[in-house]
């Protein structure tokens, strides 16, 4: 059985590389610097997970979840935000993100969040 496939948007280079050495032990883990080269990642192939900052520049995560919800309807997405706002929270939820976590994250805080969303994604 194949490994599950991740990707992890954010245009902070050591959040990409935290996260990427948390998951690469048990997922296949692609990485995308902003908006747009996650939405192509999405377009050309298929995601069990996003790990998708808000704050970026060019594409900000909202216009990019938009697109990806396009692409890949009910694949689960974690935003990862450094700004605690309760409106991003609930616009980001809104537009079908699956969680919200907030900078800095620990192991734990990740693995946890994978391990349920993947299970969901299962059931369904």
């Amino acid at each position: 059985m194949p490994r599950p496939r991740i990707l992890i948007c954010d245009d902070e280079e050591g959040v990409r590389e935290s996260l990427r050495l948390i998951l690469e032990e048990r997922y296949d883990v692609d990485v995308a610097e902003g908006g747009a080269e996650a939405v192509a990642h999405v377009a050309q192939q298929p995601y069990q997970l996003l790990f998708l900052d808000i704050k970026m520049p060019q594409m900000d995560g909202l216009e990019t979840l938009k697109r990806v919800r396009k692409l890949a309807p009910t694949m689960p997405v974690v935003i990862l935000t450094a700004y605690q706002s309760m409106d991003i929270a609930k616009q980001t939820l809104k537009l079908g993100a699956n969680d919200y976590l907030s900078k800095p994250f620990d192991r734990a805080q990740i693995l946890d969040a994978v391990k349920q969303l993947l299970a969901c994604e299962k059931v369904q």
